[in-house]
């Protein structure tokens, strides 16, 4: 398993993994490890996360604790959690389709404990099995082994905000899910640059030797990896704002620090559609104009008369010309 994994995926392999220590007490490290697919360091760095969790009023007897030793790993709850509780049918719910994930994981017991007492809350809730069904698109799986072996994809995307089907060779670098839809941050040659993708729009997917003067090699590591990743189709447009607009400067999306030029405060903004940079000028109005690229300078303007000619017509006034 690649270390380029979600947040929420991350959060459901210790869940995981705590299940499993906390059936089976004590292991090896490299039994652990190897059963979820992960590094002896990276286990350790996964149980780091979960050292100080537990239940208020989080005083020692309330923790869980994780000791690590040279060659083993065990894990103890607190008090309150060793204690069954008391469920209401919402919460029993919401436990079951919880655990139901948990079970999904790779290298989860799904004979183990969890499974018993998963089995015991669906009779308790009625007898039926809760399904769980998880986001799984077409070309999920190709994504995730081309992360895994570093490969490169020529896919075929469909963008939303222009309508239109684009031919293009990625570089997957991070995948995860995100509000019920499944994603993939990648080099893309065609943007020479990074670009996110929603894996349910990609229509096909075939593993390519990385060629061109685009090529690109993932890194090991998120050290590499911007906290903002554009669209397929966004662009980099940079705008000139006076200071008392210098709010706006922390609400958009940028692709890097701003600038004082002149007096005035100049940064790249990442702009998906004209309809979006649009909205943005008008809002800024007089305070603000585009310096780059020359072909959308005059936006601002055009939607402004457009506006404005649909003010007139309501109120029967000729259009201006």
């Amino acid at each position: 398993m690649s270390t380029l994994t979600d947040t929420a995926a991350r959060l459901r392999r210790l869940l995981a993994i705590l299940a499993w220590l906390a059936q089976v007490g004590e292991a090896p490290i490299d039994e652990a490890a190897a059963r979820f697919d992960l590094t002896p360091e990276a286990l350790v760095t996964e149980l780091e996360m979960a050292a100080c969790c537990g239940v208020p009023p989080y005083t020692p007897d309330q923790l869980m604790e994780i000791v690590v030793t040279e060659s083993t790993v065990s894990t103890r709850v607190g008090t309150a959690l060793a204690r069954p509780r008391q469920l209401s049918p919402p919460e029993g719910f919401a436990l079951a389709a919880s655990a139901r994930a948990l079970l999904t994981v790779p290298g989860s017991d799904e004979t183990g404990a969890l499974s018993r007492a998963l089995a015991k809350l669906d009779r308790a809730l009625g007898g039926e099995e809760i399904a769980v069904e998880l986001d799984a698109p077409e070309f999920l799986a190709v994504a995730r082994d081309a992360l895994a072996a570093r490969q490169h994809l020529a896919i075929s995307y469909y963008s939303a905000s222009s309508d239109r089907v684009t031919e293009r060779t990625i570089a997957p670098i991070r995948l995860f899910a995100s509000e019920g839809h499944w994603y993939v941050d990648a080099w893309c040659t065609l943007a020479g640059d990074q670009r996110r993708f929603r894996v349910d729009r990609i229509g096909s997917a075939t593993p390519v030797e990385p060629t061109g003067p685009h090529a690109f090699e993932p890194p090991d590591d998120r050290a590499g990896l911007d906290a903002f990743v554009p669209g397929p189709d966004s662009r980099k447009v940079r705008l000139s704002l006076d200071p008392s607009s210098a709010w706006l400067v922390e609400s958009i999306p940028s692709a890097g620090a701003p600038e004082t030029v002149d007096g005035r405060i100049e940064l790249e903004v990442f702009v998906g559609g004209d309809a979006w940079l649009e909205r943005l000028l008008l809002r800024v109005g007089p305070d603000g104009f585009v310096v780059d690229p020359p072909d959308v300078q005059s936006l601002a303007t055009t939607a402004a008369s457009r506006i404005l000619d649909r003010y007139r017509s309501a109120e029967g006034t000729p259009p201006a010309h």
